[in-house]
């Protein structure tokens, strides 16, 4: 996407180069090369330039004011959102579409302190975002100057380093450095404070000589020839294993190597909602989703299981209901980069710390072909006739459900789009209906589960993949949350479709409120207002859907309009997701849809 015409782009060269502060013409990027005077904001984006940022999220204020007016100068898009938490959630998308880091850039004080969702669903997420913040001049810091605050001490607990700069001579350093860290081992957020006084100074800047210390990986990322024998005799001798994918698998590149062990081994393949994607869905030896709200065949299956192999996942609760209940019968290998998630929430046989990629490498040459045909026989038949989850015989009863608005945008896209979702039933009812098969093409928060995420993240999966269609999937509830994005979509001149399931209800906490507080809906029936109006008054056609035959046309309109386009689907305001496991519940106790439903499942067990 190119740059508007306005005094930032006539900065640029013809070949879309900086227009360095030097007097270099023959070479603007000769700062990334030799040493050149430039002010702290120069230093800043010029270190970003040299680091492969072209896009950054943010809003301008008093304490970051000088990086913005030397911003004109680099090419470098800027994308002005309309609420800091907003830039944290658009570089969290654009770091999950691409791989790469995402940048986010806010003020000082509220600034500053509006972003600390975005870090924290990050962090918890282990998504790589640097996030710059300006702050008060050094010579004030801690007198309570007007919008100072301590964001460092504030973003601790929820970053993977963070830094306070009140030198010039020291920014090209710090943010090369957290390039790397947020990049590197296990990824995750790291934060960039710098003084106002920092940005003003001049210091000389040379990029390489900014380059940090060759990355070290922890001691113990290290697998020996005697845990990776250990794991292999365990995967030969096993006779009902499972491989839990999680969300490593992507982070890592792994998933030719993961599918090679499944194929090799012929062991079915469960995911996380965040390693949906990872393996394809398509593959025989998909199982779907685990946990709370997994398929039940697979729930079962892991707790029949002889062997877990957990690839690139933390064994979250949400993943294995009461830990003292889960997979009794099975031995486990935990593959995974952190080694704080090694035994941390389930005791594990062998824990090979490292990479997965690299990790999957030294195993596979030691694991042969064996027959699992028994085990996944076992499997098929517990399925029973899931009538919902066929293509063919998804029930129409009169009435517009989630799941026939995620089964149908499925089919109708062939799955070729990037689904971004907030947080809620309608994440469920997507992780189940809507059926990946490609990594990266589901962005969800997962972690901090954090409602308002779909929106703005899904402008960031945009800028990261433009070539790509690109769906917001959002409840009334969390789409209300961050609406105003609708601004930036409009002033970006982007194409993003907008679903919003409609159920007139915070969905998901109704529906705790009506299997464990007696239906007493306290508080969670929910005031919309007209999104299609709404959407309108920002310049956005859309329409209203309340009947399943008015879908396919609807979709098909939003996919055909030139720019934005938002869908309001008025879906049946009482559904539930099933299964579902009550909390403090063993994996395979699972709530399941009631017989008379309308989209009743006709699985085994109920």
């Amino acid at each position: 996407m190119g740059h508007k015409e306005n005094a930032k782009t006539k900065a640029h060269g013809a070949n879309g180069s900086a227009a360095t502060p030097t007097t270099n013409e023959a070479d603007p990027n000769a700062h990334l090369t030799t040493p050149t005077r430039l002010t702290g904001s120069e230093i800043l984006w010029a270190t970003l330039v040299g680091e492969g940022v072209d896009t950054v999220f943010g809003y301008p204020g008093g304490a970051i004011l000088p990086a913005y007016d030397a911003l004109r100068k680099f090419p470098i898009r800027h994308v002005l959102v309309r609420h800091e938490q907003g830039a944290a959630h658009m570089a969290d998308g654009y770091a999950r579409a691409s791989g790469k880091v995402g940048v986010a850039i806010a003020t000082s004080g509220p600034g500053a302190t509006n972003l600390v969702t975005g870090i924290a669903t990050a962090m918890l997420d282990s998504i790589p975002i640097v996030c710059i913040t300006g702050n008060v001049s050094s010579k004030v810091l801690g007198t309570d100057a007007f919008q100072e605050v301590d964001i460092t001490g504030i973003t601790l607990p929820v970053t993977k380093h963070n830094f306070l700069v009140n030198k010039a001579d020291d920014l090209a350093h710090a943010l090369r450095q957290a390039f790397q860290i947020a990049r590197s081992g296990r990824p995750g957020p790291v934060l960039v404070d710098i003084t106002k006084d920092a940005q003003q100074a001049t210091a000389e800047f040379d990029f390489e000589a900014a380059k940090p210390r060759t990355y070290r990986p922890h001691p113990m990322l290290h697998v020996d020839d005697s845990g990776l024998e250990q794991a292999a005799e365990l995967i030969r001798n096993s006779k009902r294993p499972v491989i839990l994918a999680g969300h490593g698998v992507m982070e890592s590149r792994a998933m030719e190597q993961v599918r090679t062990l499944a194929e090799r081994a012929e062991i079915p393949v469960g995911l996380t909602l965040l390693g949906l994607g990872g393996f394809p869905a398509s593959h025989p030896l998909s199982l779907g989703m685990m946990g709370m709200h997994g398929e039940a065949w697979v729930n079962h299956a892991i707790q029949e299981a002889d062997l877990l192999i957990a690839c690139g996942m933390r064994f979250d609760d949400r993943v294995t209901g009461t830990l003292s209940t889960y997979a009794t019968k099975a031995k486990k290998i935990h593959i995974e980069v952190d080694p704080a998630e090694i035994n941390k929430n389930v005791k594990v046989d062998v824990a090979l710390v490292g990479d997965l990629r690299e990790v999957l490498e030294q195993l596979l040459p030691r694991i042969s072909g064996r027959d699992g045909s028994a085990w996944l026989k076992t499997i098929e038949a517990s399925k029973g006739a899931v009538a919902v989850r066929d293509i063919n015989n998804l029930p129409d009863s009169g009435h517009l459900y989630a799941a026939h608005v995620m089964h149908d945008l499925w089919r109708i896209t062939g799955g070729d789009a990037v689904i971004v979702t907030d947080v809620g039933q309608h994440q469920m009812w997507e992780a189940q209906y809507f059926h990946h098969d490609e990594p990266r093409t589901l962005i969800t928060s997962g972690g901090l589960g954090t409602m308002g995420f779909a929106l703005p993240a899904a402008i960031g999966a945009k800028f990261a993949c433009p070539e790509k269609e690109v769906w917001v999937v959002a409840g009334d509830g969390g789409f209300q949350m961050t609406a105003a994005e609708l601004a930036t979509i409009v002033q970006e001149k982007i194409k993003i479709n907008i679903a919003i399931i409609n159920n007139g209800y915070l969905g998901m906490v109704r529906q705790w409120q009506e299997f464990f507080y007696e239906r007493n809906y306290e508080s969670t029936p929910l005031v919309s207002p007209d999104f299609v109006k709404l959407a309108d008054a920002h310049g956005i056609p859309g329409r209203a859907v309340r009947k399943r035959s008015e879908l396919e046309a609807a979709v098909k309109a939003a996919r055909s309009a030139p720019g934005a386009y938002l869908l309001n689907f008025m879906v049946e305001k009482e559904d539930s997701v099933y299964p579902m496991i009550p909390a403090g519940s063993a994996l395979h106790e699972m709530i399941r849809r009631p017989e008379n439903d309308p989209l009743e499942e006709k699985a085994e067990d109920k």
